[in-house]
């Protein structure tokens, strides 16, 4: 059975990692606790985390809509009927693990807590071996040369 046939992967590996994630960071911070930047700098660093977050909220239900528009699975498990090129995905081609990634930094500069912020390069770093690459496998497969065309115009992160 072939990537195309069945899905990039059989486990939705974003959420596990995102999941551990945020569980290690939350466990560190309490066991061990970095320093935060204090004053002023961490009133804008709380406030530029909530529109982070916001941000990542919008970005996820914009890509949603995106792909239920164009009546593919927003499940990356499982195979895709269509390239989705439009929305979210005119500049970015992972908007749900940006959207992952952004969540977790913004909560980490409204906790105070560069243990957020360092497990969401970790968890982006699994993701990209993990989910990300058997995708994109997957998608040329499916895709072929309209797959391999986009990747030259869109970045697979930002």
């Amino acid at each position: 059975m072939t990537a195309a046939s069945h899905g990039a992967y059989r486990v939705p590996w974003a959420p596990v990692a995102y999941a551990v994630g945020i569980a290690a960071a939350l466990a560190l911070d309490a066991i061990f606790p970095l320093g935060w930047i204090e004053g002023p700098a961490a009133d804008i660093l709380y406030a530029s985390g909530w529109l982070l977050v916001l941000a990542s909220i919008g970005l996820a239900a914009a890509t949603v809509r995106a792909l239920r528009r164009a009546k593919t699975t927003v499940a990356p498990h499982r195979p895709s009927e269509h390239l989705v090129t439009s929305g979210p995905f005119s500049f970015t081609r992972n908007p749900i693990y940006l959207s992952g990634a952004a969540l977790m930094i913004g909560c980490g500069l409204i906790l105070g807590s560069v243990w957020f912020i360092l497990f969401a390069v970790v968890a982006g770093l699994a993701i990209q071996k993990l989910a990300i690459e058997p995708e994109e496998k997957h998608l040329f497969e499916r895709f072929g040369k309209r797959y391999r065309d986009y990747t030259k115009r869109v970045r697979r992160w930002i």
